[in-house]
């Protein structure tokens, strides 16, 4: 098997289709194939061979597609770098890796500490200026044949390493194999209905699980088309929508709250017939908001860079508001307790999850991934419930949790009260520590456009509506929160502030 199949096999039945649309530009399945295939044979002559590691260094732009196929023509595995990291976070991807070529673009290349990188061999820039000694994609294809069938790999062969966030200490290669990668994406592509003439929104990073499997990967294997954008720019994607007819919508829960403050009235996206949320958690009174306003409900999926990363979706039966649905086609999901007993139906505990996405494990970490796979289950660290009818609902992440004079806090419990505030956008909840209660709860608070809101306010509010020892210590309102590329708002950082502070 090999994940370069569906694109060869719809650049041979659909030649010109379009496999991305991109700032003008028109490329067809054949013609995205081909480049590959050149690239492939590039790599090839260079010295990559199966089982090699291949770097992505790069933003969202088409040569991003042919640099990822043409190393899975090649069995090699392909090492996703976000393209917001800097030099000494590149240098340990690369080596940890140890990733022999690096595919980048020429804004990035300066942050590639080539000489300290002792297995990379090869800087190869795909946009803009290559630096000395560096080469060139279109060098290097030049005059390569325009057909290279993938080689056969062995379903259980890495394809992919994806590096995880890293927020617990250094980030951890996630070895996404052939088959995890194919039957995840296989199963994505018929939850959501992909169809050939769907166009997908895809501003996403495809450096991130969701944005390469969910919706590239998952894209291709249904001969549909990628509507590419470098990054989400409110104004840009919102007037493309209407221009290419897109027909499919992938956000994570921060962008669907900006669009509920904005004014969408002078765009046409009349084509528009599904939207998915994932990567992080949606506050049920959102998914409420654009249900009442659009009259169509957000999907929603769940899962981890781990289980390639889909196990669960909400919902091709019945959809239930706060939930995150049900584990997908031949997924489990229960939830246990800290002593890795399943707890009863309705109680709180971690979410655990068992399936054929389930990755092969940390690349090079042995101990890290028998912890991550004991007892048979991917240890998920997110706390959940699970209702009678297997719908699962999350409550927080382990590592969020607040512990507040022996309570416990969900930050995400007190968010969703914070969100039915009419003043409220968007809002962040955590602890920070506190010499006699161990922790105490902040929350930051960003108003809509146009609205004010107080620290006061907001504490009234709280202490109105939930339990005292959840009512926030403190509220900022702030101007807007620290987020990752996709989105995610970094409690990290605000921890981080407030400590320095």
């Amino acid at each position: 098997m090999n994940l370069a199949s569906n694109l060869e096999r719809w650049a041979a039945e659909r030649p010109s289709h379009p496999a991305v649309l991109f700032e003008g530009r028109r490329i067809g399945y054949a013609e995205l194939d081909a480049a590959a295939s050149r690239l492939a044979h590039a790599l090839r002559a260079h010295g990559v061979a199966a089982g090699d590691r291949v770097a992505l260094y790069l933003p969202n732009i088409p040569e991003y597609l042919v640099a990822y196929y043409a190393a899975q023509k090649l069995g090699a595995i392909t090492v996703s770098i976000n393209a917001v990291f800097r030099t000494a976070e590149v240098e340990y991807l690369l080596a940890d890796s140890g990733s022999k070529v690096v595919f980048t673009v020429g804004e990035l290349a300066q942050f590639v500490p080539r000489e300290r990188c002792p297995a990379l061999e090869h800087l190869v820039v795909c946009e803009g200026d290559a630096p000395a000694g560096a080469a060139t994609l279109a060098g290097w294809s030049a005059g390569r044949a325009a057909q290279l069938p993938g080689v056969d790999c062995a379903a259980d062969a890495p394809a992919s390493l994806l590096y995880s966030s890293g927020t617990t200490g250094f980030p951890k290669g996630v070895t996404l194999t052939q088959s995890n990668i194919a039957t995840n994406i296989a199963t994505a592509a018929s939850c959501s209905g992909y169809r050939e003439d769907d166009r997908l929104a895809v501003f996403l990073p495809l450096f991130h699980v969701y944005g390469q499997n969910y919706i590239m990967n998952a894209a291709v294997l249904a001969g549909a088309t990628l509507v590419l954008f470098r990054r989400f720019v409110p104004d840009q994607v919102l007037e493309a929508i209407g221009r290419e007819r897109v027909t499919m919508f992938f956000g994570v829960p921060t962008i669907f709250i900006g669009l509920l403050s904005t004014d969408l009235s002078r765009y046409d996206l009349s084509s528009i017939r599904y939207e998915m949320s994932a990567a992080a958690t949606m506050p049920e009174e959102i998914s409420r908001r654009w249900t009442e306003r659009f009259g169509r409900r957000v999907y929603e999926g769940y899962g981890l860079t781990e289980c390639s990363p889909f196990a669960c979706y909400n919902d091709l039966v019945e959809h239930r508001f706060g939930s995150v649905g049900r584990a997908v086609e031949g997924f489990e999901l229960a939830i246990f307790d800290e002593t890795d007993r399943e707890v009863p139906r309705g109680e709180w505990g971690e979410i655990v999850i068992r399936g054929p996405g389930v990755m092969k494990g940390y690349w090079n970490r042995p101990a890290d991934t028998a912890q991550a796979l004991r007892g048979g289950w991917l240890h998920s660290g997110d706390i959940g419930r699970m209702d009678d009818d297997g719908y699962v609902y999350i409550v927080d992440r382990v590592k969020d949790m607040i512990n507040l004079s022996g309570f416990k806090v969900w930050p995400a419990e007190v968010e969703q009260y914070l969100y039915k505030l009419p003043q409220v956008q968007e809002v962040a909840v955590y602890g920070v520590p506190h010499p006699e209660k161990g922790e105490q709860v902040v929350a930051a608070v960003v108003p809509k456009p146009g609205e004010t809101i107080t620290a006061d306010e907001v504490i009234a509010y709280c202490r109105a509506n939930i339990a005292a020892y959840k009512v926030p210590a403190r509220v900022d309102v702030v101007a807007e929160l620290p987020k990752s590329p996709t989105g995610k708002i970094l409690k990290r950082i605000l921890r981080d502030q407030a400590a320095k502070a």
